[in-house]
């Protein structure tokens, strides 16, 4: 993925198309919409209400990082795994938080800025801890509660969308963690149960009918 193309999605927020994909990071629907949906509703307002140890695979834009610290109500620590990050220039250029915390931006460029592979505490309830690699094979922190998947869609990154993986978030997650993502494929639930996890359909975001969310026993 050489080159990224912002665009406005129907919520007024960014989101970036990568021609060599051709796919975008979010919904054009509506990107925070998207996250929100997917990640915040039906996951961190949904996992344990004490302490929360969130994996992410796809740091991506960092919206899902985002709006996870600002929702985020009990201390999180926020393991993100991502292997191409985003250059700060396009960074600099994405209106996430001039929608979501306005005069607060140097706070979704902290996130970008944070040292890879090291715990960084951003704000009181908040510490991020970038993991540069591959979710398939770079080394996976324990006892998560929570995992968000937002890799881009099996079509179009298929070697992120194997039995493999979910085995080993898994292994990863702490005993009633759930895992959720937009993706609602067929495929994709049937190698989740493979992996060990109860699997349910649940509504989508905006143009989507559906998503999937995973909870291990």
């Amino acid at each position: 993925m050489k080159q990224s193309d912002i665009q406005l999605t129907a919520d007024g927020s960014h989101t970036l198309f990568v021609p060599e994909i051709d796919e975008h990071y979010h919904s054009v629907n509506g990107a925070i919409q998207e996250s929100l949906h997917v990640f915040i509703r039906a996951g961190l307002q949904q996992a344990p209400k004490a302490e929360l140890r969130v994996l992410e695979i796809g740091f991506g834009t960092g919206l899902n990082a985002l709006l996870t610290l600002l929702y985020a109500d009990i201390p999180v620590t926020y393991y993100t795994v991502e292997l191409h990050p985003l250059p700060l220039d396009v960074i600099r250029r994405l209106n996430y938080a001039d929608i979501l915390c306005p005069g607060q931006e140097d706070l979704f460029l902290s996130l970008h800025t944070a040292a890879w592979d090291t715990p960084v505490q951003i704000g009181s309830l908040f510490t991020l801890h970038k993991i540069r690699g591959d979710g398939n094979t770079c080394a996976l922190p324990g006892e998560a509660g929570l995992v968000y998947f937002d890799a881009f869609a099996p079509g179009k990154q298929p070697g992120m969308w194997n039995p493999g993986i979910f085995r080993r978030l898994h292994e990863a997650m702490a005993g009633g963690g759930i895992l959720v993502t937009y993706c609602a494929k067929g495929s994709v639930r049937r190698m989740m149960q493979e992996a060990g996890y109860s699997v349910e359909r649940i509504p989508g975001p905006p143009g989507k009918r559906e998503m999937l969310r995973a909870t291990k026993p």
